[in-house]
């Protein structure tokens, strides 16, 4: 096969197989999109968080964001608060915003902040984000341009919702062809690449490029592909979690965050929608059984949500595999999603993972069979690269703990950091974090994101001279901005309230 590349299939619908549709139609409306979706197969709804760059994707795709906002059950998220992590005293928590510190030297800019407000945390110091989820704000005004904020944001969101949003838009208004059935097998070319899908009670379905959007069971990647796996549990120990779904009531604050609590062996999500909070309790299996998990989800939900009836609730349990792919790009079959991999749901990097993927693929299409191959190669080096930065992220906000828990002591057993990250370890010692220690275009997370989590946790600034009045006149700058934006920004709440009165007439209107 050395012709040119015009079909392209998808297994597996969720948010990996709906955003692979809508990014090809769009970007590529010159190619076939198929997409196959077993019946009753549930979206599993882990990550319900999302980056900044999740509001370029919708744009690209068409999707205004009051109708994402609304048929998403949808809020903002400014970045991720982690309470409990260094030492699990009351008053150990720390703010991974979405907005980089101010531009300039950080070793100056450490200097004028262990000079001027020594107390305020390192988020609260370097940017008005903070101030703004401290208070529950929203990031924007409703009468701003859609995708637009005086601070950068994401989303948090129900992610059966979003699917079917996806799903909705791709076939209605996009040409994309879903069809719905079950893969049954796979037949082969002369080359061994896939040539076709058998599906059940269907004729076999042809393709040039198929993506493997079939969720941990991987039926194309991790069968007849052989794709491989790299194990990370080394690293990584969390391979479980407990999920339950708490209504709130319509006046109840929306955090402006992703929070994650620390508890004895491992820590808990909680994610505030318009309407309900999700909730989940990660674990690893060797420290906590799933009895002890339940309990102390259900204590979280006691504490934390007023008026929450813990005894009803009927967490749903989750398994899995941390790893990923040795080969995410084999012959033609690509994965994306959670058939590439899997690691816990910390710092929300699952869905980003999709979107850096589909752009990774459009912006480098395969013209042809011919070229297939090298294309292939570059982009499993770059994603290897990617998921080896995530795993030593993620492993950072374990490292720098100072919990005595067997699970958090285990953490920091030497043999289980990985060797790059206990390099830049020593080095930040000396020196912040920078661009030298991330140079790559599209860094996954940057330079700012590890500060954060490093001068968060308590990791000492390095030794710096005396800070220039640049960086002094910087940080008050940031304290003048959050006290401006405190005034001009709506709390989530407001905000949300005022979209769903502005949108009732018009569904009144759809339903008459």
């Amino acid at each position: 096969m050395t012709g040119s590349i015009q079909r392209v299939v998808i297994v597996g619908g969720g948010t990996a197989g709906w955003l692979a549709a809508g990014l090809l139609a769009a970007r590529r409306p010159d190619l076939s999109v198929t997409l196959i979706e077993a019946p009753d197969i549930p979206t599993i709804g882990v990550g319900e968080g999302t980056w900044p760059t999740m509001r370029e994707t919708l744009a690209s795709i068409g999707i205004a964001e009051e109708e994402f906002l609304r048929e998403c059950d949808a809020s903002f998220k400014q970045g991720s608060r982690f309470d409990g992590w260094v030492d699990g005293t009351a008053a150990d928590s720390y703010l991974h915003p979405f907005t980089a510190p101010p531009p300039g030297d950080m070793r100056d800019l450490l200097a004028a902040w262990r000079a001027s407000c020594p107390d305020a945390p390192f988020a609260a110091a370097m940017t008005p984000q903070a101030a703004a989820c401290a208070r529950d704000l929203a990031p924007r005004q409703r009468a701003m341009p859609p995708y637009a904020g005086a601070l950068n944001y994401g989303y948090h969101l129900d992610a059966g919702k979003f699917a079917a949003l996806l799903a909705r838009h791709a076939t209605t208004r996009m040409g994309v062809t879903r069809i719905a059935a079950e893969v049954t097998g796979v037949i082969a070319a002369d080359n061994g690449d896939i040539a076709a899908l058998t599906l059940r009670d269907q004729p076999a379905l042809a393709g040039d490029l198929f993506l493997d959007c079939s969720g941990q069971a991987a039926i194309l990647i991790g069968g007849h592909c052989d794709g491989g796996w790299i194990d990370r549990s080394d690293v990584s120990f969390n391979d479980r979690a407990l999920a339950v779904q708490v209504p709130t009531a319509r006046d109840a604050p929306i955090a402006a965050q992703t929070v994650g609590t620390a508890h004895a062996a491992g820590w808990l999500w909680d994610i505030a929608l318009p309407t309900r909070r999700g909730i989940g309790c990660v674990y690893a299996a060797r420290f906590m059984d799933e009895e002890a998990a339940r309990a102390v989800l259900l204590d979280y939900v006691r504490t934390h949500v007023p008026g929450a009836d813990a005894d009803q609730l009927q967490p749903r349990q989750l398994i899995f595999r941390t790893g990923h792919r040795e080969r995410f790009w084999d012959r033609n079959c690509l994965a994306i999603g959670l058939s590439a991999g899997f690691i816990e749901p910390l710092e929300a990097s699952a869905i980003v993972l999709i979107e850096l993927s589909l752009n990774a693929l459009i912006e480098n299409f395969p013209a042809s069979r011919a070229a297939m191959t090298i294309h292939a190669s570059r982009f499993n080096e770059l994603f290897r690269y990617r998921w080896d930065r995530i795993v030593e992220f993620l492993k950072l906000h374990y490292a720098l703990s100072r919990r005595s828990e067997p699970y958090w002591l285990a953490q920091r057993a030497p043999d289980t950091i990985p060797a790059r990250l206990a390099e830049q370890l020593e080095l930040w010692r000396d020196q912040p974090p920078s661009s030298w220690d991330f140079p790559r275009v599209d860094e996954i997370f940057s330079a700012a994101s590890q500060q954060y989590v490093l001068y968060g946790m308590g990791w000492p600034a390095p030794p710096a001279a005396a800070p220039s009045p640049a960086a002094a006149a910087r940080l008050v700058e940031v304290r003048e901005r959050a006290r401006a934006l405190a005034a001009a920004l709506p709390a989530n709440r407001t905000y949300f309230t005022a979209a769903a009165a502005a949108a009732a007439p018009h569904e009144r209107l759809v339903r008459t």
